[in-house]
């Protein structure tokens, strides 16, 4: 049996678009610009971001469900989930976004099943909504902290594949044993020589998973070696 693990964003990764982004842009009062700002001239962190963005939402449950309702995800996003449970890998949706609106995407792809760990959102009025964040850690600035989990996962003696797209996963991607990167975590990657392959998407992640399996990609806790970026075609 295979001893990886692996963590999987949400937003832009699992998802086809950012959905904390597409709520904000359809139901946020002004504000949330200036605080997205803040965040990405390092003034915030992501969680201080997030709770001032939620807090500024306008949005009743039902218009919030009907939104995330014409949500897509990753068209081969499902077949990959079934491979990995197939292959017995341990798997989790470890996202800085909304739990509510990653569990009722999944749920509507039959994707129920797969355990999520993410900032929790909760109702606190017909038309307002605040964030608790139960994967925080203190001396973390993000609303999840990710490499909190990596650090779990490793305590039980598996390998860490980290999969995700953006700054969210740039930090955690330094301590995982290998990535699947996307997008900006791709650069990230090559300018920080972690060992990672670019994929376009699931199809390109379903078509690794043997070569991970395999012992391929990636390299031991021991004696890690950094692996050139790979062109999927």
């Amino acid at each position: 049996m295979s001893d990886w693990t692996i963590l999987c964003d949400f937003d832009g990764t699992i998802s086809v678009e950012d959905i904390t982004d597409s709520l904000l842009v359809r139901f946020a009062r002004p504000g949330w610009e200036d605080i997205e700002l803040a965040w990405k001239r390092g003034e915030i962190g992501s969680r201080e971001c997030m709770a001032r963005q939620i807090a500024l939402l306008d949005v009743s449950r039902a218009e919030l469900d009907a939104h995330l309702d014409r949500m897509t995800i990753d068209r081969d996003f499902a077949a990959f989930s079934t491979a990995v449970d197939e292959a017995k890998l341990p798997m989790t949706v470890l996202s800085d976004g909304l739990d509510y609106s990653i569990r009722r995407i999944l749920g509507r792809h039959g994707l129920a099943r797969l355990p999520v760990a993410a900032n929790h959102l909760i109702a606190c009025g017909e038309r307002s909504w605040r964030l608790e964040f139960p994967y925080a850690k203190d001396d973390c600035r993000s609303g999840n902290c990710k490499c909190a989990s990596a650090g779990d996962v490793r305590a039980e003696r598996r390998r860490v594949l980290v999969i995700g797209d953006g700054a969210s996963d740039f930090c955690v991607s330094g301590v995982a044993d290998f990535v699947f990167a996307k997008h900006r975590l791709v650069e990230h990657c090559r300018a920080a020589g972690i060992a990672h392959v670019r994929i376009g998407g699931f199809a390109d992640a379903l078509a690794l998973l043997p070569r991970l399996i395999a012992g391929e990609l990636g390299a031991s806790h021991a004696a890690p070696k950094p692996l050139p970026s790979l062109r999927v075609a």
